[in-house]
């Protein structure tokens, strides 16, 4: 699984549940405002961890967590990511994935097994402004099919965004409404400007709260359930 992390308890990275967080190094994005750029460009950094550890570790955490949060850089690049959710599941956990929606073939599969319980998809920008912030051509085609699959599967699912100045503004929302519809959830995150990938973002100052929460109204118009966090 490439594992590069793990967080053993958390009350909030997955809704409604105590979960364990288990990250993965590496990702095929190259996000501006990447707050963990470590684990995104898999530097050897970071420490190591094989799949054995890690679910020993997590089997004795039985009976103080629900579930477990795939996390990473970008768990749907890891070849063994199937076997590694068996095993959880065999513990009688639950699953809560974060992608970033390149890999729809990845997360469709792993629905067609059963293999999640809960997924946060990232959009990042709108259509327009995805190469400028990621580095990555034609992305929004293959994130966009993976929100059609996700909100198709039955699954519970959240979708967000990190508000950063220029590259989210309330014209990128509308056309990110034109390209995804109505979704279940949405969730704007506040730009945190202390550590980036590119250096340069962490002169720019995050959006006052009244324009967050004036995104919040509008994205409500395409929502059943829109919160801002980090503020």
């Amino acid at each position: 699984m490439n594992i590069r992390g793990l967080h053993k308890t958390s009350l909030i990275d997955y809704p409604g549940k105590i979960c364990a967080i288990v990250f993965s190094g590496g990702c095929n994005l190259r996000c501006k405002y990447c707050h963990n750029p470590v684990l995104a460009c898999s530097t050897g950094e970071t420490g190591e961890f094989t799949n054995e550890e890690v679910l020993s570790f997590i089997e004795k955490r039985r009976g103080l967590i629900d579930g477990v949060s795939l996390s990473g850089g970008e768990p749907t690049l890891c070849r063994n990511i199937e076997p590694f959710i068996r095993s959880l599941r065999e513990l009688g956990l639950s699953i809560k994935i974060d992608t970033n929606g390149l890999k729809p073939h990845v997360i469709e599969r792993l629905l067609n097994q059963d293999l999640l319980d809960y997924i946060a998809t990232d959009v990042k920008t709108s259509p327009g402004k995805y190469e400028d912030l990621t580095g990555m051509k034609n992305a929004f085609p293959l994130l966009k099919r993976t929100i059609e699959i996700v909100k198709s599967s039955g699954v519970d699912y959240e979708i967000r965004t990190t508000c950063i100045p220029y590259y989210v503004t309330l014209e990128d929302f509308r056309s990110i409404k034109n390209e995804i519809d109505f979704v279940k959830k949405y969730y704007l995150q506040q730009f945190v400007n202390s550590v980036t990938l590119d250096s340069s973002l962490r002169n720019c100052s995050p959006y006052p709260v009244p324009v967050l929460n004036e995104f919040k109204t509008f994205v409500k118009t395409f929502s059943d359930v829109c919160e801002v966090r980090g503020i």
